[in-house]
C-alpha cells in the first residue's frame, strides 16, 4: 500500500481516536455554541477540573480549539466548525439506527445544535 496513504490513515484513525471519548464530546458539545470558560465546561460536562483541563489541553495541543487567557480565566473555542459537524453526524446515525430507545430526537436535536 501506498506510504502516503498509510501516513493519511494514521492521521484520520488518530483524529477519531481523539474524538472517541465522551468527555471529549461533551466539551465539544459545550464549545458548539459559544466560547466558554473552563468553570464553564465544568459545570456542562460535570466532570471534575482536572479531567476537563486535562481533555482541553489534548484537543488544543491537537489543533481542535483555540484557547485565550484574560486575567485569570481561561477561555476556549473550537477552531474548525467541521469538527462539531462530524460529531452530529455520527451522533445523528448512531442514534436513527439505534435498536433500543436509549436517546431520543429531542436529545439528538439537542446535541451540538446547528448555526
Amino acid at each position: 500500500m501506498d506510504v502516503e496513504l498509510n501516513r493519511l490513515f494514521e492521521k484520520v484513525a488518530g483524529y477519531f481516536t481523539l474524538l472517541g471519548e465522551p468527555t471529549r464530546l461533551k466539551i465539544l458539545n459545550a464549545l458548539c455554541e459559544a466560547e466558554r470558560s473552563v468553570g464553564e465546561i465544568v459545570a456542562y460536562t460535570g466532570a471534575s477540573q482536572t479531567t476537563v483541563s486535562r481533555h482541553l489541553n489534548l484537543m488544543y495541543g491537537k489543533g481542535v480549539l483555540s484557547r485565550r487567557r484574560a486575567g485569570p480565566m481561561t477561555y476556549y473555542s473550537i477552531v474548525d466548525p467541521n469538527v462539531v459537524a462530524l460529531c452530529r453526524t455520527a451522533c445523528v446515525q448512531v442514534a436513527s439506527s439505534a435498536d433500543d430507545e436509549t436517546v431520543n430526537s429531542r436529545a439528538v436535536r439537542r446535541f451540538m445544535p446547528q448555526a
